[in-house]
């Protein structure tokens, strides 16, 4: 199984100052607004995506 890729920025505030936490997979802290969370994939949308007569991505 492959690595995750690490948030960019903190989803509270939008601070960069982002650590993982001890608190589990998936778990980051921000020091900037001292709040912890956790992402979690839950999975893919069975409508999906379907391609639009001008060429880009219309969603269903």
């Amino acid at each position: 199984m492959s690595e995750r890729a690490a948030p960019f920025y903190c989803p509270y505030c939008g601070d960069e100052d982002l650590r993982p936490s001890g608190e589990g997979h998936g778990a980051w802290e921000c020091g900037a607004c001292n709040r912890a969370f956790q992402l979690k994939f839950l999975g893919l949308l069975a409508r999906g995506v379907q391609r639009a007569d001008n060429g880009g991505d219309e969603r269903i």
